[in-house]
């Protein structure tokens, strides 16, 4: 479970940085990059592991 969260999360971020460089969306931007943070197994985890 721990690498499938670990996954998304990676997916997520990858997602946001697209979104800000490529798109210029800066907002659409952090709340990836915030979900992969909240999604990520490691440090915060919204999902009790």
């Amino acid at each position: 479970m721990a690498t499938l969260l670990w996954l998304i999360a990676v997916v997520l971020v990858i997602a946001g940085i697209y979104v800000i460089l490529a798109r210029r969306d800066i907002l659409w931007g952090i709340v990836l990059i915030v979900l992969g943070f909240l999604v990520g197994p490691g440090g915060v985890s919204i999902f009790n592991v």
